[in-house]
């Protein structure tokens, strides 16, 4: 663990004096630190779908670069994410691969910490045979989508500080590539729930507005 990525603390926004302006409730801070440089495209898919993912939970992240950090951040919660390898869909062969993990949370001592990896390397071997079969224009589109959502799945364990899966949706233990690569692919239940009211601790204006709603290898 790098010291840039130690300073980083939750700092609390300061409450305003009365008669101040009403104040705004600091975001839920995602940084990022990509290993190779992201082609904009599975960039902005990546951004979308994670997004699209954690909407019915209510939660929205503010994507900040890791290495823009200045210590003056703030932010009600915060995780950090490294992606390693090459977040590209170049090289795709026809072999069918399991190569293990492809994203995990760090644990220190049993406690879950902020901080997780996402393996674009191995996303991309395991449903590589299958984006094969995609129109090329689309290709960097679906492989975005397929990271997001091993990303949005170590988010998951980092918000709500928990180990456990369900077994359904995104807060599943394990993904198929059919999951990876299709149209939706969202929370379930209590998992939705979960981070529901994570989200609501986070930013306490947004329960105003909010409703009732809602590989092979492990992540």
């Amino acid at each position: 663990m790098s010291k840039k990525t130690v300073v980083l603390s939750l700092l609390l926004a300061a409450l305003p004096a009365v008669g101040q302006e009403r104040r705004v409730d600091p975001p839920i801070a995602l940084y990022t630190n990509f290993q190779q440089p992201v082609p904009p495209t599975v960039l902005q898919t990546l951004q979308d779908e994670l997004e699209k993912v954690m909407e019915p939970a209510m939660m929205h992240l503010e994507w900040r670069s890791l290495a823009g950090v200045s210590g003056s951040e703030v932010s009600s919660e915060l995780a950090v994410v490294k992606f390693l390898g090459r977040c590209d869909a170049e090289g795709l062969t026809m072999k069918t691969e399991h190569p293990g993990a492809l994203g995990w949370t760090h644990v220190s001592d049993g406690v879950i910490l902020p901080f997780a990896d996402v393996d674009c390397d191995r996303v991309r071997v395991f449903v590589q045979k299958e984006l094969m079969f995609i129109h090329a224009s689309e290709r960097e589109q679906v492989y975005g989508r397929a990271i997001a959502r091993v990303m949005a799945h170590e988010l998951y364990h980092i918000f709500t500080q928990t180990a456990h899966h369900s077994s359904e949706g995104v807060g599943k233990s394990a993904f198929t590539v059919q999951e990876l690569l299709s149209d939706d692919f969202q929370f379930q239940g209590k998992e939705a729930s979960m981070l529901r009211v994570i989200a609501s601790r986070a930013n306490p204006g947004s329960a105003e507005h909010s409703t009732n709603t809602l590989t092979t290898p492990p992540l």
